[in-house]
């Protein structure tokens, strides 16, 4: 999901070895998460434990509880550490576990679903919603989790989910979000800071329960999540470097998944024209005069826009340019009522419900105390849960993160290794097929001319058409036929059908 602010920016909506990790199990006898206090008399797998005589890692899921945490941490991040344990809720199918990611005086909520079918052998998928500042329960409960919340009964499992075949992470990131928390007011504004977060909590997973060790992963987000991806996946790999120098597995980095994202923040000002003003998915939704308005402004928009972001980033220029751009280009759309992630219906229900009432149905399932104490949400969390926090946008917002360069952290990907796919909703306004196809055809790497030059396809579920994709090396682009701009939720079997084949390195 994405926010945006009309005012000026329009912001588009997971070390190390074995012998040294150190577990610490948080005891809650006194006091059991009903309370959300835990007693944290700690007990430690002391050093005689181990082969070498130093500290041991968990090593198993199975030995977690639901009636307490298990903290783990490892001298490599002394900063972090990792609360997780068992939680019964959503699918009674599969093993569910959810805790936080401590780093200091800051606390990331996050969830972690085995695999329905191998949950030993299938891969790693981690997921974040985007804003920046709305909750990974989003994907989780609207669109690709176990389970969806779509109306007043609660949770029911849902058949197409992502975990399918795949273990799956979904985040509450940055600081803020969802059931994420600050001791003392602290915050993240950049996704490079988030990015830092994210690597040590992935080594931390994966250090401690070492049968992950060495399983393809992948890193998945949606709308922000195409500035958020492709910074999280750099810093994983770049972090593997000190994983292999302290003779370490370092984490195997398959692909990366981006999902009707803002990766590239200037491709989209030519592209909403493109949207509302000719037949490129529907029939035009402005009249002929705001379109002519429009098109005399892009010239203008896409100059000031390369001179201070793209040539010489400079911070005044830069954001006058935007909003400009935004006023311009993106502005009349939003005053016609329909919806930002999906041009074929109007936005429905109240400012909290992201133009679609079915979230509030979400937002009361995690309210529910007994739910929170099954979870292990911290007492400090507000009782009332927001889909998306409007203080973390606009700390993005005032960092000018979304206007800074991304693509080229896809290319330096795509140059080391990792795959890279770019799927699309064709009915998404806000983060749409055209401004993403635009900057994957002008992305520079080594197969730019091979991918620029392969035409457009057909891909099928069943027979029927899907969508459309292009592919050339480790780089694909599809978009997805009827979907807005949360894809599983419009298109859970196409979904799944194309996560099932990307998972498997088939074509689409």
């Amino acid at each position: 999901m994405v926010l945006s602010d009309l005012s000026g920016l329009l912001a588009c909506l997971c070390f190390i070895s074995a012998t040294v990790a150190q577990i610490v199990f948080e005891n809650s006898a006194q006091q059991s998460l009903r309370t959300n206090h835990v007693n944290k008399t700690e007990m430690f797998a002391w050093a005689g434990d181990g082969p070498n005589g130093l500290f041991t890692p968990l090593e198993s899921l199975s030995l977690l509880k639901e009636d307490q945490f298990t903290t783990m941490r490892h001298p490599s991040f002394p900063k972090y550490s990792v609360r997780i344990k068992k939680s019964d809720f959503c699918d009674p199918t599969v093993n569910a576990y959810t805790g936080y990611i401590d780093i200091e005086a800051r606390h990331l909520f996050f969830y972690f679903f085995e695999s329905r079918n191998d949950p030993a052998k299938d891969d790693v998928i981690f997921w974040t919603n985007g804003g920046p500042g709305c909750s990974s329960s989003l994907g989780l409960f609207f669109e690709l989790g176990p389970c969806r919340v779509l109306d007043e009964s609660g949770a029911k499992i849902h058949p197409e989910s992502w975990n399918t075949n795949a273990n799956i992470f979904f985040v509450d990131q940055p600081i803020g979000v969802g059931f994420s928390y600050a001791d003392y007011g602290e915050s993240v504004g950049t996704t490079e800071e988030a990015a830092k977060d994210i690597a040590a909590f992935v080594a931390i997973f994966f250090e401690n329960f070492s049968h992950f060790k060495g399983r393809a992963f992948h890193m998945a987000g949606e709308s922000y999540g195409g500035r958020y991806v492709p910074l999280f996946a750099s810093a994983v790999y770049d972090q593997n470097a000190g994983m292999i120098e302290a003779g370490l597995t370092p984490i195997n980095l398959t692909s990366v998944m981006i999902g009707n994202g803002l990766t590239d923040r200037y491709s989209m000002f030519t592209a909403y024209y493109e949207m509302t003003c000719t037949s490129a998915s529907l029939s035009p939704v402005l009249d002929i005069g705001t379109c002519v308005t429009m098109k005399q402004t892009l010239s203008r928009c896409e100059k000031w826009s390369r001179e201070s972001c793209i040539d010489q980033y400079d911070y005044i220029n830069c954001g006058a340019a935007a909003a400009f751009c935004t006023n311009a280009i993106a502005v009349p759309y939003r005053l016609t009522g329909l919806n930002p992630y999906d041009i074929s219906i109007p936005c429905g229900g109240g400012p909290s419900d992201l133009c679609y009432p079915e979230t509030r149905y979400i937002r009361q399932f995690l309210d529910d105390p007994s739910l929170r104490s099954k979870i292990g949400v911290d007492s400090s969390v507000p009782t009332n849960f927001s889909s998306c926090n409007s203080e973390v946008n606009l700390a993005f917002g005032l960092t000018q993160d979304i206007l800074h360069e991304t693509p080229t952290y896809v290319s330096a990907l795509l140059e080391r290794g990792v795959r890279v796919l770019i799927y699309v909703g064709d009915l998404d306004w806000i983060c749409n097929w055209i401004g993403n196809e635009k900057w994957t055809l002008g992305l520079e790497w080594t197969g730019q001319a091979e991918f620029a030059s392969t035409p457009l396809r057909e891909w099928t579920v069943d027979g029927k058409k899907a969508g459309k994709t292009r592919s050339a090396g480790k780089f694909t682009f599809a978009t997805i036929q009827d979907a807005g701009h949360m894809v599983p939720y419009n298109k859970p079997k196409e979904s799944l059908q194309m996560v099932q084949r990307w998972l498997a390195g088939e074509e689409l």
